[in-house]
């Protein structure tokens, strides 16, 4: 075929020539369909397999709780998927295309699999979003994708140097709290929590800013009143007889407790309780309440505890230890990470405060508050509920004296506390006074700490309590 002159319109071949020596009308034909065939691929775009990116801490499956969206939704990048839940933590997965959803591989309640694909997103071709060779599978999760996945309910907002900062440094944005306009995540956000994960000192934030009392007249808080004495309220569930067994799977955190404990049964556990008087803490307590409230945080007992067990850690270390499984090596933990067991509707989650060493205790309630109300809202991060050293159980807010807790492994050490109580108690003197009483209960791994240690380490953690001006002459 000799062509002098070839033009395209609207995707169809025309051809004009001065000079045609042989015209072959069954290939011209031929080479016209394919080029309306490939025209069709790009308009098409291409579909993208999504897979379950890697959480975390070892995990390989979890359940499908939620999905976001449904097939033939569009999606853009950062727009929440679906909601899944492992044994250790609620996780939202977001988007890292913009796309169409062509295809959910999983229904509610079903178990996904880590490097497996979750759905199928249509994504324009043209955009150069993935290449041709990644059409029919992605490779496996970068490091970016990771930050992608973010905890319910938070949207962030950050500029692309924040959260090129945050990347770098592994940080979920989700877990930051920011203190720009809207909530806006700053650097000295990311700067911030950097240093509160590390232990190093810097610059307390804007939201950390002291301000001022006010006066006296203002701030004067009311004298406790003594707490009448309550009567439980049974929960109001409707009841429902089936006459039928029913058996349902072991998932989510009752699946992490499962394992927890029974891997906590292997350890020889030694008891030791006493009660400790609050009395002083009380007065303190209700002194600096309305302070905090002012600073936009609510102040309960739990922050003093931790402070105080805090500083108990640092005269006696092996509490803050981990022992191997061979039981051949301790490793004195520098950080003290003090968990605080938490009742929830998921079950029982142990989140954990980080670096109590280096906090205060209106830092330490700030970030009290937050892992309440997250721990409330199911929300919590791997980053919440990983790498504890040492553990307090507030079960007395529910009712109860002693109890005898067991350790949360690898860690040697829990402490779990009783109910407030007014009892009479002597003084010095021999008289007779109102007491402010709360009982302890501690559980120690016998196998690294003996009896004596656990005695003496309550005794300073008592004495911090018992006279909370104390404990301004140790804080760091």
């Amino acid at each position: 075929v000799c062509i002098h002159r070839v033009r395209w319109c609207s995707s169809i071949r025309f051809i004009k020539s001065k000079y045609v020596c042989v015209c072959d009308k069954s290939a011209l034909k031929f080479s016209h369909h394919q080029r309306l065939f490939r025209t069709s691929a790009v308009l098409r775009g291409q579909i993208v397999q999504f897979k379950l990116s890697d959480i975390g801490e070892g995990i390989t499956e979890v359940t499908v709780k939620e999905w976001y969206i449904k097939e033939g939704d569009s999606v853009s990048q950062f727009d929440s998927i679906c909601e899944v839940q492992s044994d250790k933590a609620s996780v939202t997965i977001t988007s890292r295309y913009d796309g169409v959803i062509r295809k959910l591989h999983y229904s509610l309640d079903e178990i996904a699999y880590v490097g497996k694909p979750l759905v199928d997103i249509e994504i324009d071709a043209a955009k150069g979003v993935a290449p041709e060779e990644d059409v029919v599978e992605t490779p496996p999760m970068s490091h970016e994708e990771h930050t992608h996945q973010e905890i319910k309910g938070h949207k962030t907002l950050a500029t692309p140097a924040v959260r090129r900062l945050a990347m770098e440094n592994n940080i979920k944005l989700s877990e930051v709290v920011g203190t720009g306009k809207d909530n806006r995540i700053l650097k000295e956000d990311i700067l911030n929590y950097l240093a509160k994960q590390t232990g190093a000192i810097l610059p307390p934030s804007p939201k950390a800013e002291i301000i001022p009392p006010l006066p006296k007249s203002e701030t004067v808080p009311a004298a406790p009143k003594d707490k009448a004495r309550t009567i439980p309220v049974p929960v109001s569930r409707p009841i429902v007889f089936s006459g039928k067994d029913k058996t349902e799977p072991i998932t989510g955190f009752h699946k992490a407790m499962v394992k927890s404990m029974s891997a906590a049964l292997k350890i020889p556990h030694f008891g030791y309780c006493d009660e400790v008087d609050l009395t002083q803490l009380i007065w303190l307590r209700e002194e600096l309440k309305a302070l905090a409230q002012l600073r936009g945080v609510k102040l309960s007992f739990m922050p003093f505890f931790i402070k105080a067990a805090s500083l108990g850690l640092l005269q006696y270390p092996i509490l803050n230890a981990a022992l191997d499984e061979s039981c051949q090596n301790v490793t004195y933990k520098a950080s003290h990470n003090i968990g605080i067991a938490m009742d929830t509707e998921q079950g029982l989650i142990v989140p954990n405060v980080k670096n109590v060493q280096a906090c205060s205790v209106f830092e330490i309630a700030s970030e009290l508050n937050r892992l309440q109300s997250l721990g409330s809202a199911g929300q919590l991060g791997t980053n919440d509920l990983s790498g504890g050293t040492f553990t307090l159980s507030n079960i007395g807010t529910i009712g109860g004296t002693y109890a005898k807790p067991v350790i949360l492994p690898p860690e040697v050490a829990i402490g779990a506390l009783g109910k407030i109580q007014v009892l009479p108690r002597f003084n010095g003197k021999g008289e007779v006074y109102r007491a402010q009483i709360m009982n302890v209960s501690w559980s120690a791994d016998h196998r690294i700490i003996d009896g004596a240690t656990m005695a003496r380490f309550s005794n300073l953690w008592k004495s911090y309590l018992e006279n909370p001006a104390s404990m301004l002459l140790d804080l760091k």
